[in-house]
């Protein structure tokens, strides 16, 4: 037997206006839209047909108010996956969900539920709260400090697995007439660890994916302890190809230090695509929808967001990789920060060359949808990334335009799936089912 050749993995964003802040005074829609759910079912309608492999939702449980911005993380995301899931067939689901602020029971619980329901559909991607007004809507305590959020995320997704595994319904033997099923099928967990004590067995059994898919996202070295001992599709930050190349070694070399066999986990990074009839018009719309609304005022984002000194700055000069690795100890993701200091490691660029590789954190993609195809290809091809989560920048308008200019070329070229296949995303991405 052959294998299957290997096609390009793809998911899309489809948190409320999109991805770009400043967006949304150019996309087609309303501002109520955000709160009903029909428009969240006619994105994952466009991503259906677009084949991709799941909508994506991030989340951040509290409301952000600042007058200038838009919410952007509305409907719980695990509630809303499982109603998406009831209406539109085949896709799958990524629900972003806090170790920080779960109980395993209950997370392990409603995530396997919602698998079960959407029939092997879900990805939960697990995330360690970063922000003091996610605490605050928790309780009085302070935001525990980074290490302490991903040693407790370490134990949680430990016990949600054991959880996910302590009940297997399909797995019983002879069962009496006069008994309805084999109580020996379930077992306590009796997990008792630092930050948890369960008992378990869950009182719902192992799904069709054994449990659903587990997503990290993360690069700093807690972050990537996680992703390590339990990713299975790692959201990050690669802006090149030596350091995506990088990226996925570390991760990977980490995993088998943990006894993990690599070939389980998928490197899918953030991409921000911009389109354009030329290239020149790609630049414009960039400098639109960043709100910045022109080079220059690019160039001027870049200085203030870190923190250089105006006076005097030569925007073509070459900027020095050191300057730019951020704090490990500051408040907001090290991960996200650390791919302008990798891209600028690896490749000598100026302030004007570098505001046009990277958006939102994510790796930029701007020119007619060839180029942008190309440049989707080039990082697939090689294995340096085993796909994308394109984030667009206004929704619904840049996922329909990706879907009908972008998506053809990748088929015609070979590398995109035709029509869905696989019935769980488990397979979808070739990923193994646990013991």
């Amino acid at each position: 037997m052959t294998s299957p050749a290997r096609k390009l993995n793809l998911n899309v964003g489809i948190n409320t206006t999109g991805y770009l802040p400043a967006a949304w005074k150019y996309r087609t829609g309303t501002r109520q839209e955000i709160t009903d759910p029909g428009y969240y079912r006619r994105l994952t309608e466009l991503a259906h047909k677009g084949l991709f492999d799941a909508v994506f939702l991030s989340d951040h449980p509290a409301l952000m108010t600042d007058p200038k911005g838009r919410p952007f993380h509305t409907i719980d995301p695990l509630m809303l996956s499982t109603g998406l899931a009831a209406q539109v067939p085949d896709i799958g689901f990524v629900a972003t969900m806090t170790s920080t602020y779960n109980s395993p029971y209950n997370f392990a619980r409603r995530t396997q539920s919602a698998d079960i329901v959407a029939g092997g559909r879900m990805i939960i991607n697990i995330v360690s709260s970063f922000n003091p007004s996610v605490s605050a809507n928790f309780g009085a305590a302070p935001l525990p400090p980074r290490s302490e959020r991903y040693a407790k995320a370490l134990e949680f997704l430990d016990v949600a697995k054991k959880l996910w595994a302590s009940w297997d319904w399909a797995r019983e033997g002879e069962v009496p007439e006069d008994r309805f099923w084999d109580a020996s099928s379930a077992a306590p967990i009796d997990h008792d660890g630092p930050y948890f004590t369960v008992k378990g067995p869950l009182n719902v059994p192992r799904g069709p994916q054994g449990h659903p898919v587990l997503a990290q996202a993360g690069a700093s070295e807690g972050g990537i302890d996680l992703a390590a001992r339990h990713g299975e599709i790692i959201y990050c930050n690669i802006l090149s190809r030596p350091a995506g190349r990088a990226f996925g070694r570390k991760v990977r070399d980490r995993a088998v230090s943990f006894g993990r066999d690599p070939s389980g986990i998928r490197i899918v990074p953030g991409l921000v695509v911009i389109l354009g009839e030329s290239r020149e018009e790609a630049l414009r719309k960039h400098e639109l929808f960043s709100g910045t609304g022109s080079e220059d005022g690019l160039i001027a984002r870049f200085v203030r967001e870190n923190g250089i000194d105006p006076d005097g700055f030569d925007p073509d000069a070459v900027l020095d990789a050191e300057r730019f690795i951020p704090d490990p100890n500051r408040q907001q993701a090290v991960g996200m920060g650390l791919g302008l200091a990798d891209l600028l490691t690896h490749e000598t660029l100026t302030a004007r060359q570098a505001v046009r590789r990277s958006e939102g954190h994510h790796r930029l993609l701007l020119g007619t949808p060839e180029e942008v195809a190309d440049a989707i290809i080039d990082l697939w091809a090689d294995g340096t990334v085993d796909g994308y989560t394109l984030q667009p920048p206004r929704a619904p308008d840049d996922i329909a335009d990706f879907v009908a200019k972008v998506v053809p070329i990748l088929q015609d070229r070979g590398v995109y799936r035709t029509r869905y296949e696989e019935a769980t995303v488990r397979d979808r991405y070739g990923l193994p089912y646990p013991a």
